[in-house]
């Protein structure tokens, strides 16, 4: 299989309009615009696809997160952040256009995220990251996109991941999370393709 965007290449940096969070003081919100994503060569038997993109850089403790005066070290081992799920896209689909599924910010999280005909988003990390904030907490599902800390030492990847299943459908609620959807899809993936975006909020790291 093969997958890739109109948007940008793979390894090289996303777009400002397509981020949560674009270069300010230190930062501010941004488009929020789902990227354009098309997938060719699903194998014989593909009957439905699964979307994903995860973070693979977020640092696994907040302690120099976004504050003044100090920096998120390189050696800081690092987790993953969901910021985006999509299961049971139609065997049909093979492409979505730019701010097809998330065209703004939503404070507080999309209930009813775009998405092809027939198919069902989970939650995102930012439900975790905004819990307790008056303005923006709330359940966010779809896509909602890179926004690292403006201090991190580290440039982020953005890993865009589709994925062929056997499987018309997945038993999953709106709302499902990326353990729920793992073991969902587990034995019914057919094959799958990548492609990686990069993303920096600090001036000294360019992505």
């Amino acid at each position: 299989m093969q997958l890739r965007s109109d948007n940008f290449e793979n390894g090289k940096p996303i777009p400002p309009q397509l981020a949560f969070g674009a270069p300010g003081q230190p930062v501010m919100l941004s488009d929020n615009r789902s990227p354009h994503l098309a997938w060719k060569g699903a194998p014989a038997g593909t009957r439905s696809f699964v979307l994903t993109c995860i973070d693979t850089d977020v640092p696994s403790k907040p302690d120099d997160v976004n504050k003044e005066g100090r920096t998120v070290p390189a050696d800081l081992p690092r987790v993953e952040f969901v910021h985006w799920l999509m299961a049971n896209i139609p065997a049909e689909c093979g492409e979505l256009g730019e701010a097809a599924c998330s065209d703004e910010i939503t404070p507080g999280g999309k209930q009813e995220p775009f998405g092809p005909p027939g198919s069902v988003q989970g939650v995102n990390s930012y439900t975790d990251w905004f819990a307790g904030d008056l303005q923006m907490g709330g359940t966010y599902l779809g896509y909602d996109g890179p926004c690292p800390p403006w201090n991190d030492s580290l440039v982020h990847h953005y890993h865009f991941r589709i994925h062929a299943l056997d499987t018309p459908s997945l038993s999953l609620d709106e709302g499902f999370s990326l353990a729920e959807l793992r073991a969902a899809m587990a034995g019914h993936v057919l094959d799958d393709a990548e492609i990686v975006g990069t993303y920096s909020l600090n001036p000294n790291v360019p992505a």
